[in-house]
Formats: C-alpha cells, structure tokens, sequence
C-alpha cells in the first residue's frame, strides 16, 4: 500500500514509526514531516519515508498531492486538517482517507458543540455554559466563585484552557479572550466549565461509525512546569497505563461515556470513524467528561505506539471501511512513558535554529525511540523548529524503570533553552506506594 500520513509532530513521528513496521506498508510519505519522521525507513522494502513539503493546513495542495500519486490511503494527525473539513474534501474524490469528518470533528473544533451534545445525550460532564458576552460569562463565573475552567470554543493548538481559582484569575481569562481577541476567531465564543477536582486520566477509543474499541489508559501532564505549575502546554510527558482504575473500573467508565456518545452520534446522523479521545476527571461523583478530542493526543500517541502489538495499518482499514469488530488490539503489558525536551519560553515565546546533539547516543540505549516533534535539517545539523522539540519514549517491565530510562536518555541530549518536568508519571508512583 502506498500511505500519505498528514502532519509535523511527535504524534505523527510516532504514527509514522508504526505504520513504517506494516507490512502493507510499500511507500509512505509525510506532509511535512520533520527531521525524525525523514530517517525512518519500512519494514518492507528498506525505502526511507519521504517527507513532502506541503503544511497540514494547506488542503488544495495536499489533494493536488494525493490525486497526482493516489495513496492507497491518507492518515491525518493532527486537529485542524480535520475541522478544516480534509476527510470530505478527499472524499469527494474518492480517496480513502483516516479520520473524522467535519462534522464529526465538531467534537473538538467546538467546545459548545460539544458540552451541549454532552448535556443532550446525559454524558457526564461538568456544570458549564456557553457565552460570547463578557458580562454574562462574568455573572456565571460568580456563580461558580471564579473557580472554573475557561476554555476557548474553536481550536488552539491544546492552549485555550485556562483554569481559574477565583474571580480575578476568571474575569483576566475571559476578557483576554473575548475582548483582547487573543485567540482570534476561535475564541469569538467560550465555555465556562465548573473546576472538577480529582485525578484527570485520558482515554482513547477508535470508531468505525458503529464500534469502538478501547485504547489503555495514559496520563498527560499539561502544565509547562512540575507539580502542575505554570500555564497550559500541548503536553509535557505521558505514560501507560494508569494505577488509578481497576480494569473492571476502567470498562465501567469507558462505557458510561462512550456508550451514550455512540447513541447521540447515530442520532445526530454523525458517522464517526477515527480516534475519540475524551479528557476524563475522577471526581469523588464519579468520572466526568472534561472535553472531547477528535484525533490522538500528543504525547500519548508516542506511549500507545510503544505498547501496541497489532499492525496499526490494518487498525486504521478496518475504522474507515466498518469492521473493526472484526479487529483483534493486542497491547503489551509493559509500561511506556514519554518525556518532553521543550524550547525555552515555551508555551510562550521561544527561540529556533538550537543545535541538537546527543541523538544518535540515546537512541541507542535498550527500549528506547526518540520522536521528533519540532525538528529540522540545517546543514548537516538537526536543529530545533518549535516548542515541543522531542518525545523521549522508553518502556520497561515497570513504570519505575521505564521513567528512568526516559531521564538518563535526557540526560544525553542537548540544545540551548532546553528544558523538561522532572515530576512525569510521579502521581502514578507515589499512588502505587500506598
């Protein structure tokens, strides 16, 4: 098969990883890929994975691409590809392509589509409203003492939540966005959530538009600095699986929330086929859904990559064309983690064109891969491009000794401005000493 995987990140390095082991797998290009993503090469034949340079979000370009060469199929990572409307518009075409369609999508690429679906369909979920008033959204937040969740209605590059601990931290959030138009477009309308409290674990389905079947759980950690300090990232580090739910628990919840969304989705005439990623809250109520996703989440997708057993390719076949009921997810046992190196300043401003070095020495040591998020050639250097540079991903009989695997492989890496949490998967650890 002839693939076209959409995207730049860790999460389409890792993509790129798994779908290169495939034995369908004959050419793979990526639109643009980075650094990493050009030195992979196929388990079949040994070609090197070609990276082609068209943004994600340039959709004319990318179809004039794929009408020229016609992969067999297109994957897309990352969200605004999706809710940009790609999968239609290769569709229309007649190309067989992964991922929700733009009405599916609305489950990310708007927070009040979302939170009233959820309120519709009695998925459980936050107490919230939707507002476009600066006065009105002020009045709700007092209600909830300012302690709440302000979150930006259109997509930002998982940087448009804020979370509020009293009314002065709520009434900056929420003028920012609605007066100072910091976000743009996508924040011409907010949600205001109540603030949950409890352990907050991420899950991931794949939908084929009738079934779904449950990844492992993961844990992001999306504050830029340790303890959950400082504002909200992309993502700074994940692992697999959590100690936090009993298997039996972890089905229970799976259910309570997929279930009733599958039910609103035939509803609504909503054919979803891609990856449901819902945030999830344990509160002392039970779990409660924080928000939707329409894609995988970055970093998880580097530590589900590490654990998944079953050809990834095949996966995706059976979610476009409805069978994956017929599809058996092996996972390993093992644990994985993913740490990030990040660019000094990030998520705020930061400075490109740092000289990477260490690279080849850590992803030499056992169990380890290093997935380039945001990486360039220079020369005959690799050198930083963005904010979140590199996902060090390692996996280990126990999640102990895969987290120190991540930091001894950090410790080998450099470039100016570096930086990384050192508290990833530190909840599970402290959890599982009880």
């Amino acid at each position: 098969m002839k693939i076209l995987l959409i995207g730049s990140g860790g999460r389409e390095h890792a993509l790129a990883w798994k779908i290169a082991q495939s034995h369908y797998t004959a050419k793979l290009w990526c639109a643009p890929g980075n650094a990493g993503i050009a030195q992979e090469t196929l388990a079949r034949n040994g070609e090197a994975v070609e990276c082609v340079p068209i943004s994600a979000e340039d959709l004319n370009k990318l179809l004039e691409f794929a009408k020229l060469n016609r992969p067999d199929l297109t994957v897309v990572g990352p969200d605004n590809p999706l809710g940009m409307g790609i999968v239609d518009l290769f569709q229309k075409e007649g190309l067989t392509i992964w991922g929700p369609n733009q009405k599916a999508a609305q489950f990310e690429a708007s927070k009040v589509f979302s939170q009233d679906f959820m309120e519709k369909y009695s998925i459980p979920t936050a107490v919230s409203g939707s507002f476009d008033n600066i006065e009105e959204a002020l009045h709700f937040a007092e209600k909830l003492e300012g302690r709440c969740a302000v979150k930006v209605d259109g997509l930002a590059l998982g940087k448009g939540v804020f979370i509020c601990h009293n009314m002065e931290e709520s009434k900056a959030s929420i003028e920012d966005i609605l007066k100072n138009k910091s976000f743009g477009l996508a924040g011409s309308k907010i949600v205001i959530q109540e603030l949950l409290e409890g352990m907050e674990v991420s899950l991931h389905a794949i939908c084929d538009g009738t079934h779904w079947k449950l990844f492992p759980t993961s844990q992001d950690h999306k504050r830029a600095f340790d303890y959950d300090e400082g504002p909200n990232t992309g993502g700074m580090g994940t692992y697999s699986p959590t100690p936090f739910l009993s298997e039996e628990e972890f089905y229970q919840t799976a259910q309570s929330i997929i279930s009733p969304w599958m039910k609103g989705c035939q509803a609504e005439a909503i054919d979803y086929r891609g990856i449901l990623y819902p945030g999830i809250m344990l509160t002392q109520s039970g779990p409660k859904v924080l928000e939707f996703n329409s894609r995988f989440g970055d970093p998880e997708t580097q530590v589900y990559m590490a654990r998944l057993e079953s050809d990834l390719v095949e996966m995706l076949l059976a979610s476009c064309n409805g069978s994956l009921d017929t599809v058996n997810i092996k996972w390993s046992t093992q644990s994985a983690i993913c740490l990030v190196l990040a660019s000094g300043g990030y998520p705020g401003k930061y400075e490109k064109g740092k000289i990477i070095t260490g690279l080849k020495e850590a992803n030499k040591l056992p169990n380890t891969k290093i997935f380039h998020a945001g990486t360039k050639f220079a020369s005959d250097n690799i050198v930083t491009s963005g904010g979140r540079v590199l996902g060090i991903t390692t996996w280990a009989d126990t999640l102990n000794e895969a987290r120190q695997r991540a930091y001894h492989a950090a410790n080998l890496i450099h470039f100016d401005g570096m930086y990384c949490r050192n508290d990833i998967a530190q909840k599970a650890l402290s959890f599982l000493k009880k």
